[in-house]
């Protein structure tokens, strides 16, 4: 995947405004709904998606920015410390030494590759009791050895944890996806319809594996933000802008909905704010399917008009009224 910045055409020094408002910009532009003869949009809009999952989370970003993770939010591999390992270079002691680790009837054995291999390797016993949970004996400065009953107790199998980012659309009619593994695996996740954000897909047997079990796969779905619709559980809320004359003498303008725009008839003398129900234009539930709401704002004309304002002038002499009366 390229670098989000790249992707959403933000400075690295943006902030979270603008990275938001060029996410809102280019989903307008990329959402599969708008170039359904496109057989690229949806890798687009989906590694838009991708770019504005690290750049609009604030930890992901600066993860990023130290180089922690990737551009796929996966974490880099920066080694070990006092592996002898140089920038560009591989791991191995000093002098370009290298050192193997064997596992036999003795336990864990360590042997040197060649002139200076004690080189680079200091603290290593350490690391490996993290990693296999028990108290190591060192025998020598260039060997350490573990006893077999050193090690503990055998551990299960870990589960592993991965995120998805799908679309609106997706959430409300379900599909599937690929997704990386933090095991090097790509497996197809089904994402069934109504799918909540945040919610969990359990993959079984896809995780760690340990002394006679394997762990599963937690993939966490998120749903990118809709450049139209808000989310409200299984409900939909849209806002409609509307001309001045078309509040005043009603008009059937069309409305965008997830399944395609619809009419919608505006009665005359219609106010800002009203909200008008499409049932059934939300997403699957747990009982129907939700509906879509959709709020009226009227919208003047971008730039001055003279006989317009002449007609309010006229109006607002002739015919006063308070739209405020009851606020008190």
């Amino acid at each position: 995947m390229r670098d989000p910045y790249e992707v959403l055409g933000v400075q690295r020094s943006a902030d979270a405004g603008a990275i938001k408002s060029a996410f809102r910009r280019h989903a307008k532009k990329l959402h599969p709904d708008a170039n359904k003869s496109d057989p690229k949009a949806a890798a687009r809009f989906a590694e838009l998606n991708g770019a504005y999952e690290i750049l609009g989370d604030e930890s992901k970003r600066k993860a990023f920015d130290r180089g922690e993770i990737d551009a796929e939010g996966k974490p880099r591999f920066h080694g070990f410390d006092g592996f002898g390992a140089r920038p560009g270079g591989t791991g191995g002691g000093r002098g370009g030494n290298f050192e193997s680790f064997t596992w036999g009837p003795d336990g864990f054995q360590r042997a040197s590759g060649g002139q200076g291999g004690q080189g680079g390797f200091g603290g290593f016993e350490d690391v490996l009791k993290d990693m296999f949970g028990g108290g190591g004996r060192r025998t020598g400065f260039r060997t350490q050895h573990f006893e077999p009953e050193d090690l503990g107790e055998p551990s299960p199998g870990r589960d592993v944890t991965a995120t998805v980012t799908i679309s609106l659309g997706e959430a409300a009619k379900g599909g599937s996806r690929r997704v990386h593994l933090p095991t090097g695996k790509e497996v197809e996740v089904k994402i069934p319809a109504g799918l909540a954000d945040g919610q969990q897909i359990r993959l079984k047997g896809q995780g760690l594996p340990g002394p006679g079990a394997v762990g599963d796969a937690l993939v966490t779905v998120k749903i990118a933000p809709h450049p139209l619709f808000e989310r409200d559980g299984a409900n939909l809320r849209l806002e409609l802008p509307l001309a001045l004359y078309e509040a005043v003498l009603g008009a059937k303008v069309r409305v965008p909905t997830l399944d395609g725009a619809v009419d919608l008839a505006v009665p005359a003398g219609t106010s800002s704010g009203r909200t008008f129900r499409l049932k059934g234009k939300g997403l699957p539930g747990k009982g129907d399917r939700g509906d879509l709401f959709v709020t009226v704002r009227i919208v003047l004309p971008a730039h001055s008009d003279g006989e317009l304002e002449e007609l309010m002038r006229k109006w607002r002499d002739a015919k006063p009224y308070d739209p405020r009366k009851d606020l008190g």
